[in-house]
């Protein structure tokens, strides 16, 4: 069995090295392959790869290439984790849009928009290397944000794949320690879009312990954690994700954007040092320091998924899959963020109950924009693209959608060649 990770010198990898070695009892993996066009920073994450899997006792072989040919041969799942343009364009997608007025995001707003733009036909070009290449039947797993909109392309060109993001893992983690008992034990009513989902139950043991996470002091306490109004909180009865301070509180951040807080600037700096670190030859985990970087538990959630879609584990998991009437009020079509049980033939969805129209009206909103912003990405045409981000609740007016997207454009150009050969065809 061979696993491939597409964006292998990414400093999460150590962590996802660490989630298959600890499988390795219940998922026979005779080779994990690192994939990635940086061949120096290849290296030293390939380095502290091996380190990990000699001192766990990994009994299959670790190889590392920039070859994506041989790098998807034959495997039975890829996963695909790669950032393009590197941080240095996450750094304009936060701060390019605080010029107009408007909230940088590297997932969300202008700033996803232009990663979308970025990504999508990168993703789909390996993706079409790993329909020829792959083992029949090859699951891609994409971790490769935006991730509803990049799962949501690779489900329209027909391929096999399941979108995966860490925040329902993570929330499962963190209350499960709140409420004292073991993560295995909590089931969450998670639902939505990637990075626009809400909790609106949380069982242990079939029993629903939400209505005691939103009162009191452990109310105040998840208000000050997402950063959001414990008021809010109590109006929508449920807990939304991180990501929601975005759409719930947006001229608050764009202050706080404008006075300087911008994530790019720390992470560049985390991934310097965590280089250096994993530079040392006598490192053989993932440091402390890794928890930093942000993705926490992504290692357990992905090492987990691929376990269940090439083993039949039927385990429970929360994933991006297509909607197929799972969310009443959205076109089946749509990539929809839902808890699932899975095994070899795929995610089988929870039944979700229907949003309440504060919930559905903004996902509505949203898959409307993530429906062009895919057909943005794929066509090059600048009126699709402007059509996209005035259906972004976070732009919504035209004359601002045109002047950033232009901005954009700009700043993206290296990496955006159909939107420049649109632009030669106009002249």
């Amino acid at each position: 069995m061979k696993i491939t990770v597409v964006g292998g010198g990414s400093t999460y990898t150590p962590e996802l090295i660490e989630g298959f070695a600890r499988r390795a009892d219940v998922l026979p993996v005779d080779e994990l392959v690192l994939h990635d066009i940086d061949a120096e920073r290849l290296a030293v994450i390939g380095g502290l790869a091996r380190r990990i899997l000699a001192r766990r006792g990994f009994p299959g072989r670790l190889t590392t290439t920039t070859d994506l040919a041989g790098a998807v041969d034959g495997a039975a799942a890829v996963l695909i984790q790669l950032r393009v343009g590197g941080q240095a364009a996450r750094l304009v997608d936060e701060t390019l849009p605080n010029r107009f007025g408007l909230l940088g995001q590297e997932t969300t707003g202008p700033g996803g928009f232009a990663k979308a733009l970025r990504t999508v036909p990168v993703v789909l070009d390996i993706a079409a290397e790993i329909r020829r290449r792959a083992r029949p039947g090859a699951w891609i797993v994409d971790f490769t944000n935006p991730v509803g909109i990049v799962t949501r392309a690779l489900l329209d060109a027909g391929h096999r794949a399941v979108g995966l993001c860490n925040v329902a893992i993570k929330f499962q983690r963190q209350l499960a320690a709140r409420l004292g008992t073991d993560p295995g034990r909590v089931r969450l009513g998670h639902a939505g879009l990637n990075h626009l989902s809400w909790i609106r139950s949380v069982t242990v043991d079939g029993v629903d312990r939400l209505p005691e996470l939103l009162t009191g002091p452990a109310l105040d306490q998840l208000a000050a954690e997402l950063r959001v109004p414990a008021g809010a909180l109590r109006d929508l009865g449920a807990i939304p994700s991180y990501y929601l301070h975005y759409f719930y509180c947006t001229e608050q951040e764009i202050r706080a954007q404008r006075a300087g807080g911008h994530r790019a600037e720390k992470v560049l700096a985390i991934e310097k040092e965590l280089l250096a670190l994993y530079a040392d030859p006598t490192l053989d985990h993932k440091p402390d320091l890794l928890e930093q970087r942000g993705g926490a538990y992504y290692s357990e959630a992905a090492a987990a998924l691929v376990t269940s879609l090439l083993t039949g584990d039927g385990a429970h998991h929360y994933v991006n899959v297509r909607n197929d009437g799972l969310l009443a009020g959205l076109p089946d079509e749509a990539v929809v963020e839902v808890a699932a049980d899975v095994d070899t033939a795929g995610p089988h969805p929870v039944p979700v109950p229907p949003l309440p129209p504060e919930m559905l009206g903004l996902v509505q909103a949203v898959t409307a924009y993530e429906t062009l912003a895919v057909e943005a990405a794929l066509t090059g045409d600048r009126t699709v693209a402007r059509r996209a981000l005035v259906a972004n609740p976070l732009v919504r007016e035209w004359g601002l959608a045109a002047e950033v997207l232009d901005a954009l454009l700009e700043a993206n150009r290296a990496h955006l060649p159909r939107f420049s050969a649109s632009e030669a065809a106009d002249a």
